[in-house]
């Protein structure tokens, strides 16, 4: 305050410096109460090498490297590991302190950019517990969380959300879309102790609900009630055959008749070939089998609600979101074309500090990375031009130089033949 006092404010800092100062605070604020498990931003170089462990699974696994892609908002920020290899499966992990998530809110979240307009591959991440064997992480590794974007073409463009529970992958039952778009894009997940869950895209809630609802993690809490039967008058049918409607008379013509036209080839010889029969063609005349048209049952008495009963097999637990010994995070994953860049990585317990983080690294960069992006496409188009300009007026002065050669020609025919005359 006293710096904005000292820049000749009136002894009142301007409204941008105090919203600065507030945010500092709240941040400061936050991270004093929220506990950080993990946090990567690749601002160190070459570092990162150090805290993040390839695969040796398989010999032919992809490379990872450090770059902040072809457009950025920031050269250094915006780094991050990159894919680099098309047609390739990718393992790598990086392990911190475990940590157990009972009592407490989970949030994890990281960056995205698929800036080569992927096609398909994934974009997730996994969670696993310490006991993962780094060197050997693969598809069939043990996991305690897996989400993030995955892409396949036009069909499958979705954000997973799998918790694993007794040993089982359990997926989300709701449809979540991710961005496809090229740019960097933040994907959070919040599991919280009362076993509810928000799914945040870019910092903006995109779907929630509760953890035992949305995943089968649990049988039914009712089922319906074994011991009662449908009424045998019920009737649940919306349309019947329309008692008055008659098949016509000429309905009944075979699918298929004989050729008569058809004659036997000259060729043909019964003891060798067997007897000549007409061949059977297509009838014209054929209409299918006949059914009556259909009315509105006035019957109708709609869907008969069978009653329910508590599931005997139901048993709550009030512990399905957490989980011992959190430790280390991964990328597992196929790509065809390589390009996607992860960053910006954080768990936390804090979801406000998470938010927070998320404006400061993403939101701070967004938008100078998509005007990059357009200043790029605006320099390819003019660079696009200027060759197709060059190309054309070569093509016009090749031209122009043809029809002066050939004029020139012209004349001195014209001159030959004029001596020779």
């Amino acid at each position: 305050l006293a710096a904005a006092r000292g820049r000749g404010c009136g002894g009142r800092a301007p409204a941008a410096v105090a919203l600065r100062l507030a945010l500092l605070l709240g941040a400061a604020l936050g991270s004093a109460r929220a506990t950080v498990y993990f946090q990567e931003q690749f601002l160190d170089g070459g570092s990162w090498q150090k805290r993040w462990m390839n695969s040796e699974h398989k010999a032919d696994l992809g490379k990872f490297k450090l770059t902040a892609g072809k457009f950025y908002g920031d050269p250094v920020r915006d780094q991050g590991l990159q894919t680099s290899e098309n047609s390739k499966f990718y393992a790598i992990s990086s392990r911190f302190k475990p940590f157990s998530n009972k009592g407490k809110t989970l949030v994890i979240q990281y960056t995205v950019k698929h800036e080569q307009k992927i096609d398909c591959g994934g974009g997730y991440v996994k969670i696993f517990s310490s006991n993962l064997d780094q060197k050997n992480l693969s598809g069939d590794s043990h996991y305690y969380v897996m989400f993030g974007p995955d892409i396949c073409g036009s069909e499958t463009k979705k954000v997973h959300v799998i918790l694993n529970y007794k040993n089982k992958p359990h997926p989300i039952k709701k449809p979540i879309r991710c961005k496809v778009d090229g740019y960097t894009h933040l994907y959070t997940l919040i599991i919280r102790p009362d076993q509810t869950y928000e799914v945040k895209i870019d910092n903006k809630m995109v779907a929630s609900g509760n953890l035992e609802d949305d995943l089968d993690f649990l049988p039914p809490r009712k089922i319906n009630d074994p011991t009662v039967r449908k009424p045998t008058d019920w009737d649940d049918r919306i349309q019947i055959d329309d008692p008055n409607d008659i098949k016509p008379e000429d309905w009944d013509e075979p699918e298929y008749i004989m050729d008569t036209s058809a004659k036997k080839p000259e060729g043909w010889d019964d003891a060798t070939n067997g007897e000549w029969h007409h061949p059977m063609v297509k009838n014209p005349l054929y209409r299918g089998e006949w059914k009556p048209r259909q009315i509105d049952n006035p019957n109708y008495r709609g869907v008969w609600p069978h009653p329910q009963i508590d599931n005997p097999n139901y048993s709550p637990d009030f512990s399905i979101y957490s989980y011992e010994n959190i430790s280390i995070i991964g990328l597992d994953i196929w790509q065809v074309r390589a390009g996607t860049i992860f960053d910006n990585f954080l768990i936390t317990d804090d979801e406000v500090y998470a938010e927070d983080f998320g404006d400061e690294t993403w939101g701070e960069t967004k938008g100078p990375e998509k005007e990059m992006n357009i200043k790029q496409a605006e320099e390819e188009q003019e660079r696009e031009r200027v060759t197709e300009e060059k190309y054309f007026e070569q093509r016009f002065r090749k031209k122009l130089e043809r029809k002066k050669q050939s004029q020139k020609d012209g004349a001195m025919r014209n001159t030959i033949e004029k001596e020779e005359l």
